[in-house]
């Protein structure tokens, strides 16, 4: 079976899903989406309000934001990489997830880490910085202490930093999340080139 398949068939899994209350409440399912051989995916909170609508993943203003940091500091498209979040329902009124929440919906975002095998992920926020930490054993203090970090474990880089909804009103945020794009463009760089980072 390939990735393609068999991201179609979880797909279908979480489109039933209802682990937690948060199905009585979305309108669409956000799954994710991208290339299913991506190199890069990128995992944020949950959905938004546009998300929830559309049914896809960062379409609203911080989606508009990070598609622009891809185009533009990794010259890739939006296309080339995957695009998931750890919820896949929309929080009621963009409320924080609750850690039930967290726990009955994270076993499908291991599944899409796990099919698809990126060799670079990056968390987008505390939350997907969360997820990450506690699924590689890494040390995360908060995103304004780890950002920007490479950490290596199990053959992947792994990367924290802002969600781009909060550099959207504040400029010194929106300014860090760009050198952060910038180290996870040199590491896209090393990828293509084929070349191997020991140390940044």
């Amino acid at each position: 079976m390939g990735r393609k398949e068999e991201l179609d068939n979880l797909k279908r899994e979480v489109l039933s899903c209802k682990k937690c209350a948060l199905y009585k409440t979305r309108n669409n399912v956000v799954f994710g989406e991208g290339n299913e051989n991506a190199e890069v995916m990128f995992i944020g909170e949950a959905p938004g309000k546009q998300e929830d609508l559309q049914g896809r993943p960062f379409v609203g203003s911080a989606g508009k934001l990070l598609t622009e940091l891809i185009e533009n500091i990794l010259k890739l498209k939006r296309s080339d990489v995957y695009i998931a979040n750890v919820l896949k329902c929309r929080p009621p009124g963009n409320r924080d997830p609750k850690e039930n929440e967290i726990i009955a919906c994270k076993g499908y975002l291991e599944k899409q880490i796990e099919i698809i095998n990126p060799k670079i992920l990056c968390a987008l926020g505390r939350f997907a910085a969360n997820f990450l930490a506690e699924k590689y054993k890494i040390k995360f203090n908060s995103i304004m202490q780890d950002h920007g970090k490479v950490f290596f474990v199990d053959n992947k880089k792994i990367i924290f930093t802002f969600h781009p909804a909060a550099a959207l009103y504040k400029p010194y945020i929106k300014e860090l999340l760009e050198k952060d794009f910038k180290i996870l463009s040199k590491l896209t760089d090393l990828k293509r080139r084929n070349i191997t980072l020991y140390d940044f």
